[in-house]
């Protein structure tokens, strides 16, 4: 009788530790939402220095996180080029797993020169698959530098080789702020976002065009106060906040995708 107790403890025990492994597997496989781009998504470490923030330091709290996962792994400075030839975007590509996502927003800098010794960040501009041959004086070997539409191409199939889903974002409108007023003007990175994926049948935020209709209903002070004094590019925390938000409603818009069921 003792031994049959014994026996069906150990049977009771191993039945606890099967099932409370099965629990913490289950937990360990929720997917992620993994944020790219430039310091508009995330400015220094995403903890507004120098007052500059970005948009990805606000989206965290809008999904459920017993759900999901949210990593902003954008940076400063930053063009859809030197993303991935920096090494940056292999060290998000190796993290990311079959049914997580990967939102990017890319076009800030991608207007850059190609070889400039400041930077050398700037893409070919447009969506083609024109390449250009160039010495880079950062790196100082040659590189083949590729237009915009390449690189977010290339961040599309790499995702989708993982098993999971690519969203695209049209870049966030500069300051549009000019001699007392609010002048909206039409964006060619926009444009090629949204060209792209549609191309690549991949879902899109409009989000330029977004933020531009929240514009277009304020005052020329009031949509100064969204911006940092110190150039015509960075939100402050407001402006952040804003844009979160509307990259939120692009989210709940997108019908055939699944990552707004992970919304509060």
């Amino acid at each position: 009788m003792k031994l049959n107790k014994i026996y069906l403890g150990l049977i009771f025990s191993g039945a606890f530790i099967i099932f409370s492994s099965f629990i913490i597997l289950k937990q360990k496989v929720k997917p992620t939402l993994f944020l790219i781009g430039d310091s508009t998504v995330k400015n220094g470490k995403g903890k507004g220095d120098g007052s500059l923030w970005g948009w990805g330091s606000f989206i965290e709290s809008f999904f459920n996180s017993e759900k999901i996962n949210v990593e902003n792994d954008a940076l400063g400075g930053t063009s859809s080029r030197t993303f991935q030839t920096n090494g940056l975007w292999g060290t998000v590509l190796v993290k990311i797993k079959k049914g997580d996502y990967v939102m990017m927003q890319f076009g800030h800098n991608d207007n850059s020169p190609l070889d400039d010794t400041a930077r050398a960040r700037g893409t070919i501009k447009g969506i083609g698959m024109e390449s250009k041959n160039i010495y880079n004086p950062i790196k100082k070997k040659p590189e083949t530098v590729y237009t915009y539409g390449y690189y977010m191409r290339k961040f599309v199939a790499d995702i989708r080789a993982k098993g999971a889903t690519p969203i695209i974002c049209s870049p966030i409108p500069r300051n549009p702020v000019k001699d007392g007023n609010v002048a909206l003007v039409d964006d060619s990175y926009s444009s090629w976002a949204q060209e792209i994926a549609k191309e690549e049948k991949v879902a899109f935020i409009p989000l330029n065009q977004l933020i531009k209709d929240k514009y277009s209903a304020l005052s020329a002070n009031e949509v100064q106060a969204y911006f940092t004094e110190k150039d015509h590019t960075h939100t402050n925390e407001a402006g952040a906040k804003i844009n979160a938000t509307l990259v939120i409603e692009g989210v709940k818009a997108m019908n055939s995708n699944k990552l707004k069921r992970y919304l509060k």
